[in-house]
């Protein structure tokens, strides 16, 4: 399991998602990835997708206008 990062910040919806999506793809089961969006909608988009597309959101939060989603990815 290793743990990996994806900046999106200054991007707007959709693209924080089709990144995760993206990203998601490169990576195994087990594997977390942290994504850091300055899109405020990121915060309720990801984890749509993930519970869409069977993976497990551990954390969300936001703090000083940058929201960080940490997932871990699921075998689908």
């Amino acid at each position: 399991m290793s743990h990996f990062e994806l900046d999106a910040r200054r991007m707007f919806c959709p693209m924080p998602v089709i990144r995760t999506q993206d990203k998601i793809k490169e990576l195994n089961t087990g594997d977390t990835l942290e994504v850091v969006s300055t899109d405020p909608g990121a915060l309720n988009d990801i984890p749509a997708w993930c519970r869409i597309n069977g993976h497990k959101v551990i954390e969300t939060r936001d703090a000083d206008d940058e929201v960080f989603i940490l997932i871990e990815v699921c075998d689908v």
